[in-house]
């Protein structure tokens, strides 16, 4: 069994993607799967979402989705995953998907991810976990996050070490192998904070 058994993915829904991205998403769908790692997200159908789940799916995976009720009226869950949970509020269905992760990928998104992202990197600085927390920069998409973060320590809102909270990489095949060359998660997130 790999020590990374769960991950977490974090990525937008917008319909209105490059194929690249679209790419990119079912392949790490077909990754994780193929790993045996069983995929946790927000639950939805639409955009990069609905493409990592569709990869896990059609290549014999588990995927697990938290999405809020008024998510689900409003942009649809996705009703062929192994479980969807509707929950009350985003904070719950945040609150699950960490609770449920040994691990954090992020793939390009929007505002919602760019929150989950934020969220739980806080959360790790805090040491209320240490789950790694690996970025997908396809496409160079997150550069500019990553030059946030350096001005960010920089200017000393952060410490120099908080920069390596967030692990890089360029491509979804590289997510697996580096997820197994990491220490195996410690901290349980909900034991000490919630």
């Amino acid at each position: 069994m790999p020590k990374i058994q769960s991950v977490c993915v974090y990525c937008g829904s917008s319909t209105r993607i490059d194929q690249l991205y679209r790419d990119a998403a079912v392949e790490m769908g077909k990754v994780l799967a193929e790993a045996g790692m069983q995929l946790v997200y927000g639950g939805g159908q639409r955009g990069l979402m609905g493409f990592v789940a569709d990869g896990v799916i059609n290549n014999g995976g588990r995927a697990i989705g938290f999405i809020t009720k008024n998510l689900e009226d409003v942009e649809g869950g996705h009703h062929h995953l192994s479980e969807l949970h509707v929950v009350d509020t985003m904070h719950t269905r945040k609150l699950r998907m960490s609770e449920n992760a040994d691990a954090f990928v992020i793939l390009p998104g929007g505002f919602g991810t760019l929150d989950e992202l934020f969220e739980i990197l806080t959360w790790r600085q805090l040491e209320m976990h240490d789950k790694p927390i690996i970025v997908v920069n396809i496409n160079d998409y997150w550069e500019p996050l990553k030059s946030l973060i350096h001005s960010i320590v920089k200017n000393h809102f952060a410490r120099t070490e908080d920069e390596s909270l967030l692990l890089y990489v360029q491509s979804v095949q590289e997510v697996v192998p580096l997820l197994h060359q990491l220490p195996e998660p410690q901290v349980d997130i909900t034991s000490k904070f919630f």
